[in-house]
């Protein structure tokens, strides 16, 4: 199943289907999980990334139980927009995830989300380095999910 763009997934998710944010780290995929009318995105938890097999059985299992109809991963972009090797290798992942877990996927640029998500546990939640350690992940894929949510919502007339 080719990566689609997040417009044409919206569109094709069936009535009440929500989406889930994925922000793959080396070490841990950070999950972010839509409301049902596509307004909301929310941190869900993260997962141990290990072979891709085994990380699209847990992901295609979340999707299942909570009635996800596609997934919006992060997309690394250099500073300047242009795609280097990180974005490359995460536009690979994301296709043979979306293959393996038998969901349509679109990428969605997150640059600095991880950054601003660590200002924010910093400023607004006043969090120890070891606790924001354990939430930057799905923080971080929820405010890439919002991001892609907002840009797309459908505008009133």
């Amino acid at each position: 199943m080719p990566l689609i763009n997040m417009a044409d997934l919206r569109a094709l998710l069936p009535r009440h289907a929500r989406l889930l944010g994925l922000d793959p780290g080396a070490k841990v995929i950070g999950l972010a999980l839509s409301d049902v009318t596509l307004l909301l995105a929310s941190p869900y938890g993260s997962l141990k990334r290990g072979k891709l097999a085994a990380n699209a059985a847990e992901i295609r299992a979340i999707a299942e139980k909570q009635g996800v109809g596609g997934l919006v991963v992060g997309l690394p972009l250099s500073m300047d927009g242009t795609r280097g090797p990180a974005a490359q290798a995460a536009g690979d992942w994301a296709l043979a995830l979306s293959e393996a877990a038998g969901l349509p996927c679109a990428m969605w640029d997150e640059r600095l989300s991880s950054a601003a998500v660590n200002r924010m546990l910093i400023e607004e939640a006043d969090m120890t380095r070891k606790r924001r350690a354990a939430a930057v992940d799905s923080a971080a894929a929820a405010y890439m999910l919002q991001a892609a949510l907002d840009a797309t919502a459908p505008r009133a007339t």
